[in-house]
Order: C-alpha cells, then structure tokens, then sequence
C-alpha cells in the first residue's frame, strides 16, 4: 500500500500553549510535517515564501494584525499554499471575508484536534473547509443579501447597536450619544424592530449571527 504524501505545514499562532498543542497534535499524524512555526503576520509570510508549505495554518488574531489581511501575500509567497484560518468566534461575515480573500477554510480554535487535522487534509487536498452553520450566511455575504439588515439601520442605530453590544443601557446609551433618554429609547426600539428582535440581547445575538458587529 503507497504512503500517502506528507503534507507540509506551517503553524502561525501567537499564544504559545495554543500553538504548542495544535504543532503535537498535527506533528504527531503521520502525513503531516510542521515545517515552521511563528506567531506573527511578518513571520508568516517570511516562513511560507522560505518553506512553500501546502497548508497555512493562520490564526485571526496576531499582534501585528488581522491574518485575514495576510491571505494575499501569503498566496503570493507560495501559490500553491491552501491557507485555514483560526478564529475564536466563527460569523458568516468573516468566513466571507476569508473566502474573498482566497482563504481555504475558516475553522474556530475550540474545534477538537481531530477536527482540525481533517480540516488540513481536506484543504491540503483542495477542497473548502468552514466551521458547521456557517455555508448558508457566508453565501448571503458574498451574493450581498446580507447586507440589507445592517443597511436599513440609520448611523445612530448602529451606534446604538454598538453600545447596547458592549451591554450599555437607555442610560448610558442617551449618555454616550449626547442625546434625551426618550430619544435613545427611541434608537433602542427603532434597532429591535429592524432587526427582528424582541429583545436587547436578541438584538446583540442576531446582529453577531449576521456579522453586523464585525
């Protein structure tokens, strides 16, 4: 029976106990071969044009940036390289912005380690990869229907919207935007209605469902 082709990858992580288990799990699976790990953009690019891995394993956040934003240069730095982003938190909107991005797959870190090595494989071997619930959103994305719920809010709603995010209330939301508390109940309202939601916190979870506080 042939052995199947080592896939070589490269880790880019930032926090070192995260990259620490994901390098044992993927290193210890005999068709995978970290090649390089870094826990920054810059190092990222550099390791991917000096090793020209099949697989980039991108965190989301890193200290010098989105890693989103490195997508393009890393497919510049090795053509061949299918890159999968790590997230935290998965919405439709930034799986939209990694599949526009020419990223491969967008998993969230709490996936098990299993998960993850099917996700390398079936990216390493061409395929698009996306954390479950997310295909029907990122579709709306980037056909541009999703878009409609977050136009139809006026910019003080989506302020309002922001604040009520960070927990904010009638209070702190008249406060915050120099205006009568009636007025920013009125805001409140005028969000809940537009958007579907016959509470605050529905608002807040619909709004994240749809990548408006992206």
């Amino acid at each position: 029976m042939a052995t199947p082709p080592t896939i070589r990858v490269i880790l880019v992580e930032d926090h070192a106990m995260v990259a620490e288990a994901i390098g044992l799990a993927l290193g210890k699976a005999p068709d995978f071969e970290v090649v390089a790990q870094t826990g920054t953009i810059a190092g990222a690019v550099a390791e991917t044009r000096r090793f020209q891995p099949d697989v980039v394993v991108l965190d989301r956040r890193l200290p010098d940036g989105d890693g989103i934003t490195a997508i393009e240069r890393l497919s510049a730095a090795a053509p061949k390289a299918r890159v999968l982003v790590l997230t935290g938190e998965a919405t439709a909107s930034v799986a939209a912005r990694v599949v526009s991005a020419g990223g491969a797959g967008l998993m969230v870190k709490s996936s098990r380690l299993g998960e993850l090595e099917s996700a390398v494989r079936e990216v390493a071997s061409g395929g698009v990869v996306l954390a479950p619930g997310l295909l029907p959103g990122m579709l709306d994305r980037l056909t541009g229907r999703a878009g409609l719920l977050g136009s139809a809010l006026t910019a003080r709603e989506r302020e309002t919207l922001l604040l009520l995010a960070e927990g904010a209330g009638t209070a702190q939301i008249s406060e915050r935007l120099g205006v009568a508390r009636n007025t920013a109940r009125n805001h409140v309202q005028h969000v809940l209605e537009k958007l579907g939601a016959s509470s605050k916190l529905e608002a807040v979870a619909i709004a994240r469902r749809d990548g408006l506080l992206d």
